[in-house]
């Protein structure tokens, strides 16, 4: 710092030091808000970070339960080979689960869709399946008297309408539920479902008939190696596995990244969690300035004396600056021990019924970065006005405040300023998980705070440019908004963007609701039907022709494969961005002869129908130039254990929204010639269908093709709107931390300028000014202010969502009018309210004892 003003040696620091304790004896007055932001800042960044790597430690410390084993190694429509099996099975202990959807139906034909997993004799081979009434499960699950046992999800049994001890059909297999499923160990790794659990042996699977060729079934084999084993000895599994076995296709696991997309989720949600805590703490950083500011004036005469008596600037900015990080300390301090217990606060409230494996302790890594963000949000925002207080004479210290024109600090001060930024912002993208998110956050920060300045300036030109009303009250609330020391800056400041990002929120949450579920009946089917085998493809659409007389049916073949290369290249390590998706995992694939409904060519041509040359493929357009592919690249994909090299031939657009039957990579029929595949099929019922014609449709579907799944669209949609609703309750209440923030600084705002209207409301009412009038005229001022900042909060938020919702999600915006408002009429109310608070008070004083301090 020396460096940049005329700072004494280390005696003269000391002495800095030795003042600023002492004027700290009169304790926090003007600083509550200062200390209350930070504080609100660092502990929200502290307790989500901590949160977070809580959950981050339980899925590395409970891997091998969530995984089932050391190592999985998954395939689609088939099972491993003997040769895969022995590899396997030669190295550890092998358990083989089977995962798939089926339909559960019981004697009276009520039907509910299942997601069935059978087990052998080995599982689990980590962690504990828990059941209601307890037992070994081989017991559980064995056939006796003419019945398969099963173990069920209790929502399972309540959609049948069955307890313990009920019997049920599984395709041609009679179930009989012996226990309720508790705990499910294995449960992350699988995923999530679309309905509830269902456990049945391998036997009770082989026996329903549910495995036909091409049937959409997941075969997992856990290897749980000899104990003792290594990560080295893990990997040197998965290793040797790929050698021998390069075509298989199949997806491999192991304990140090059991479920590495859950953990991909948590790391993108922290994320986020925490750049909404630094808007608090940037939010916060105006609050700091105003509280620095107003300290600053209110030492006006302590810093005059000082100066008085020989006193440099540079002594004046070291005893002020060395006050305000020891007060940013105490706020950082604070903060810390909030977001300290929030760990053990969530485990307390919500240990019990946490999906993740979590305990809660103290991470000082996160600890340390939260301090470190509010100590040099402090140090930024207090720089300015401390460093404008260093070339003030005593002259102007002593006179009236509203005399002095703005200045800019000398350039030592604004290099400092310069670099403090500099060490913020460096910070900020050496923690982030995303560097490429937290950048485009801090371009938006800085846009953002320079766009409100402009607002409130703007305000502020148009208020001195109106012509005089009569009103008196009027003509002092417009000279109030652009007079020297106005409150229009801050205000703006504090409230305007926490402001857009509630509507923000608003409106990005009605657009996703609304995609679900408005639109629902005019565009969505009502059923899909998978697993429909090849053999019954014309029974069951003929079943449904007969049963749903003008209803609109698709039905297409489909098979699960792997994208494992493109353009010649793996995609172990394929520069994918947004669309990672798409090579991670199995996808769904299709064959055509004909352009699929709705779609459009955007380059390429589509393929002949009676095409019989060499494979090719559709692939979806913006995926695709995602993934930097052209016409003419080639594509890799691995189904049922073989190889599939494709060229591209065209791109086409997929209207995903429509929720129909959409496939990114529609291939030549020609391309799956003679392999095994089943259908998938779509109904959508007129829309005034009533659910008991959907309900019989549903049983008697289930009654005739038993091995036939039936997925309602509406209550896959309130599943995923459940677990939308859950997401959108988290970021509202972490982003309400912004809004609070927001109102303190507004607060703190509004307490700084009721120091300055004093003495206007004493002169008023000296006048003859009665209190209503003097009342009146701050209401209007604070409304006008208020309006102005809720009108910029709702168009900046609505832009900021149209923005996220339609080029980022990829969903048609919705505005909700009475939503974006409501946010606009709660900024403006509050304005208004704290406004009249301190006014109220002020007006009452009695014009004598305050004129007596002029």
């Amino acid at each position: 710092m020396s460096a940049f003003v005329d700072a004494p040696r280390a005696p003269g620091l000391l002495l800095s030091l030795k003042l600023a304790l002492r004027e700290l004896r009169n304790g926090l007055s003007g600083f509550r808000i200062f200390v209350a932001c930070l504080a609100l800042g660092v502990a929200s960044i502290a307790g989500v970070g901590s949160i977070a790597q809580g959950l981050q430690d339980g899925l590395e410390r409970e891997g091998r339960a969530i995984l089932g084993g050391d190592a999985a190694f998954s395939l689609v429509h088939r099972e491993a080979s003997p040769d895969e099996y022995g590899l396997l099975a030669s190295r550890g202990t092998v358990s083989t689960v089977a995962t798939l959807r089926a339909m559960a139906r019981t004697a009276e034909g009520t039907a509910a869709l299942s997601e069935l997993k059978a087990v052998d004799g080995a599982y689990p081979l980590a962690g504990k399946l828990v059941t209601d009434p307890g037992g070994d499960l081989s017991g559980l699950l064995a056939s006796r008297d003419g019945a398969f046992g099963a173990v069920a999800d209790p929502t399972l049994l309540g959609r049948l309408g069955i307890t313990t001890g009920g019997r049920l059909q599984l395709g041609t297999a009679t179930i009989e539920v012996r226990a309720a499923l508790v705990t499910e160990p294995d449960a992350l790794s699988d995923g999530i479902g679309l309905g509830p659990r269902l456990i049945v042996s391998r036997e009770a699977l082989m026996a329903s008939g549910l495995i036909q060729p091409g049937s959409l079934v997941r075969w997992s084999y856990r290897v749980a190696l000899p104990n003792g084993a290594s990560n080295a000895d893990v990997i040197k599994l998965t290793e040797d596995a790929k050698t021998a076995f390069p075509d298989a296709g199949w997806r491999i696991q192991t304990r140090d990244k059991a479920s590495d997309r859950l953990e991909q989720n948590i790391g993108r949600f922290t994320q986020f969690l925490t750049l909404v805590g630094l808007t608090a703490l940037l939010v916060g950083g105006v609050g700091v300035a105003n509280s620095v500011a107003a300290y600053v004036e209110k030492r006006r005469e302590s810093i005059a004396v000082l100066k008085a008596l020989g006193a440099p600037g540079s002594r004046i900015f070291q005893i002020y600056l060395a006050q305000i990080l020891m007060i940013a300390g105490l706020g950082v301090a604070a903060g810390l021990l909030l977001g300290a217990a929030m760990p053990f606060l969530v485990q307390w409230l919500a240990g019990a019924i946490l999906p993740l494996p979590f305990e809660a302790q103290l991470q000082p890594q996160q600890l340390a970065m939260a301090a470190l963000f509010g100590m040099l949000i402090a140090f930024v925002f207090a720089l300015w006005p401390l460093a404008r207080a260093h070339d003030m004479p005593v002259t102007a210290l002593f006179r009236d405040h509203l005399s002095e024109k703005p200045s800019w600090p000398r350039i030592g001060y604004l290099v400092l300023i310069a670099l403090a930024l500099g060490a913020l912002v460096a910070v900020m993208v050496v923690t982030a998980a995303d560097k490429k998110v937290a950048l485009i956050f801090l371009g938006a920060a800085v846009a953002i705070f320079a766009l409100l300045r402009v607002v409130a300036t703007g305000i502020m030109a148009i208020a001195r440019r109106l012509p005089r009303p009569r009103s008196a009250e009027l003509r002092l609330a417009l000279a109030n908004i652009h007079r020297p020391g106005a409150l229009t800056p801050s205000v703006v400041l504090s409230l305007g963007l926490g402001l857009a990002l509630l509507v923000a929120l608003t409106l990005i949450d009605s657009s996703i609701r609304n995609q679900l579920t408005a639109n629902l009946p005019e565009r969505a089917p009502t059923f899909f039907f998978i697993d429909i085998p090849n053999s019954e493809a014309q029974d069951f659409n003929a079943f449904l022709q007969m049963n749903a007389p003008g209803a609109t049916i698709e039905q297409v073949p489909m098979l699960r494969g792997r994208v494992t290369g493109l353009k010649g290249q793996s995609t172990e390590n394929y520069p994918a961005g947004d669309a990672a998706w798409v090579l991670r995992g199995d996808r769904g694939l299709t064959f055509s002869a004909t352009l699929p409904k709705d779609s459009v060519i955007t380059g390429g041509t589509w393929w002949p129908a009676d095409y019989t040359g060499e494979n090719l493929v559709s692939f979806e357009n913006k995926l695709g130039a995602e993934l930097d592919l052209k016409v003419g690249d080639m594509i890799s994909v691995n189904v049922l254990g073989r190889q599939i090299n494709a060229k591209i031939a065209n791109f086409r657009t997929v209207e995903w929204e429509n929720l129909g039957i959409n496939f990114v990579m529609v291939f030549s029929p020609n391309t799956f010639a003679g392999a095994p595949y089943q259908f998938l099929a779509t109904l959508t019922l007129p829309d005034d269908t009533g659910a008991e014609t959907e309900t019989n449709l549903l049983k008697a579907s289930a009654g005739r093709f038993p091995s036939v799944s039936a997925v309602r669209v509406k209550d896959a949609l309130e599943t995923i709107g459940d677990l939308v609703g859950k997401l959108s309750l988290a970021i509202r209440v972490a982003s309400g931390i912004t809004l609070v923030a927001s109102v303190l600084v507004l607060a703190g705002a509004l307490a700084a300028g009721h120091r300055y209207r004093v003495y206007d409301a004493m002169i008023l009412k000296t006048l003859g000014a009665t209190r209503r009038r003097i009342v009146g005229a701050f209401a209007l001022e604070y409304l006008l202010i208020g309006l102005a900042t809720a009108v910029f909060g709702l168009i900046a938020g609505t832009i900021s969502a149209w923005v996220v919702v339609v080029q980022v999600m990829d969903v048609p915006f919705s505005f909700d009018g009475p939503g974006a408002a409501s946010a606009a009429l709660f900024a403006l109310g509050l304005t208004i309210v704290l406004g009249l608070i301190g006014t109220w008070r002020l007006v009452g004083l009695k014009p004598a004892s305050v004129l007596r301090e002029l």
